[in-house]
């Protein structure tokens, strides 16, 4: 991958950048949280910003280091549901496209749909190898709580990922139960995506369970932020592979409440932007970005884990590049830069990014 120096403001269409004292250290400090005058805690972390040529064009921290992508891949692992043919043979609708992609909150609209998705390809709830948990969006929980209803797989935020999984495997014919499997043939063909859109060689890499119990592959920074900058500018990609692209996106930036849900991160950004920035969180605070209108991808990752700091430092980075118009921030804000509050509401800090990220820099 080659490094460009970066700044992100230049004279010119190439978004040339010079690398910044962050973009040398190891874990810089990326976002910070306030009590009064004092910080009173902090978040070190590493980002990415890489166009489809593989230019990185600014980073801070080490972008070579691997991650376990986690739920940040998803709209890449929905390429196989689509270019395998199987969308089309089950007339699979945007919504269900946008489920293939998302960490749905577990509302009904969310359940329901993946409910009958699953009838539609001879499938139940109980093919579904995610396992169960409570609803995401605690209003959903509580309900569910009050009625003595039992949280199932279909509330898993993952089960349309999994729905999307044996879809392909029905079109396939390949066997529904294992697909979780490493060795499945569904995991192998994500497996072979995610090769492609990273430009790695990933069949030595570390990989574990995720927590829906798919294989998670360790993929370094750079390369993630790269596999999201191809999303973003798929001009040296197949046209089956193009196509999918667009539509994956269209599903991805156009169904926000059913990638997330309400009060999600995620569901604003996108919502607040109409599609045209596209951002997927995963656990363990990765999140990832495709800007298709300059044709960036970003990753970052914060190192201990907390999502409050993922998506303080996601949106820094996404009004570095100018992905966000001015307009569109009041509707973000209480995501992107939310306030510390005490028990009764009254505000007496925030969660926000550190002096200096991101640093902006211009190319001499």
């Amino acid at each position: 991958m080659d490094h460009q120096d970066p700044a992100l403001e230049s004279d010119d269409s190439t978004h040339a950048v010079v690398m910044t004292d962050a973009g040398r250290s190891a874990d810089p400090l990326l976002v910070e949280v306030t009590r009064g005058a004092l910080a009173e805690s902090r978040h070190r972390g590493r980002a990415a910003i890489v166009d489809a040529h593989a230019r990185v064009l600014v980073c801070w921290g080490d972008l070579d280091r691997p991650v376990y992508p986690r739920s940040a891949v998803k709209p890449l692992q929905a390429l196989p549901l689509v270019e395998s043919g199987a969308a089309d043979a089950f007339a699979l609708t945007e919504t269900e496209l946008a489920l293939a992609c998302a960490s749905h909150n577990g509302e009904p609209a969310h359940t329901q749909t993946v409910a009958a998705w699953l009838a539609r390809i001879g499938c139940t709830v109980d093919d579904l190898a995610c396992g169960a948990h409570e609803p995401v969006d605690g209003g959903t929980a509580r309900a569910m709580i009050r009625a003595g209803e039992p949280a199932t797989a279909l509330h898993n935020n993952c089960s349309g990922k999994h729905a999307g999984f044996l879809t392909t495997a029905r079109h396939k014919g390949e066997p529904v139960k294992g697909y979780i499997d490493y060795a499945h043939p569904v995991q192998q063909r994500l497996l072979g995506v995610l090769e492609q859109m990273t430009g790695q060689d990933l069949g030595t890499a570390a990989w574990a369970r995720d927590g829906c119990s798919i294989p998670t592959i360790a993929v370094p920074l750079g390369a993630l932020a790269l596999a999201m900058a191809r999303f973003a500018d798929p001009h040296g990609a197949p046209e089956h592979r193009a196509d999918a692209i667009m539509r994956i996106r269209r599903a991805w930036g156009g169904q926000a409440y059913h990638v997330a849900g309400r009060g999600r991160f995620d569901t604003a950004v996108m919502t607040a932007t109409g599609g045209r920035v596209l951002v997927k969180e995963g656990a363990e605070a990765v999140s990832c970005a495709c800007l298709p209108e300059l044709g960036l991808g970003i990753a970052l990752k914060i190192e201990d884990g907390n999502p409050r700091a993922a998506y303080v430092a996601m949106a820094a980075l996404l009004r570095h590049v100018g992905a966000v118009e001015d307009a569109a921030w009041p509707a973000i804000a209480e995501q992107s830069r939310p306030p510390v509050r005490t028990r009764r509401g009254v505000p007496v800090g925030e969660v926000r990014p550190a002096a200096g990220f991101p640093a902006r820099t211009r190319a001499s």
